[in-house]
């Protein structure tokens, strides 16, 4: 069994910033793509950032520019380095590894997920 474990969440300030990680344990195996995910309070579960292996990424319209994901492929391992932090980033923020796509994992059986890590901004 392969489990995912973030990491780094918290407190921060509207402004700041913070790094998530997610490190995978248990079983070796492969992934092609890694992805993080957050649900605020009273709101679904929402894409936010993924990471092909290949490189590519592929952001939410409301982190552009603000996050970014990155991965390392030897630990699968990967990052979320949040800056310019703003109050309705708040939320448990989730990683998920599996194929394809992240965007299109919500809803997915075969996608791998974490127990989420919460992040807090207060203004």
């Amino acid at each position: 069994q392969v489990q995912l474990v973030e990491s780094g969440g918290g407190l921060g300030q509207a402004g700041g910033s913070l790094r998530l990680s997610c490190a995978a344990s248990g079983r070796t195996s492969t992934y092609l793509a890694m992805g993080w995910f957050r649900q605020a309070p009273g709101k679904e579960r929402e894409f936010v950032a993924g990471i092909m292996w290949s490189g590519n990424t592929d952001y939410a319209d409301g982190v552009k520019g603000r996050f970014t994901i990155s991965r390392d492929n030897a630990k699968i391992t990967v990052y979320l380095q949040m800056n310019s932090l703003r109050p309705e980033d708040t939320a448990v923020y989730y990683c998920a590894a599996g194929s394809g796509a992240p965007r299109l994992w919500l809803g997915a059986r075969s996608v791998t997920w974490g127990q989420g890590t919460q992040v807090t901004v207060s203004s």
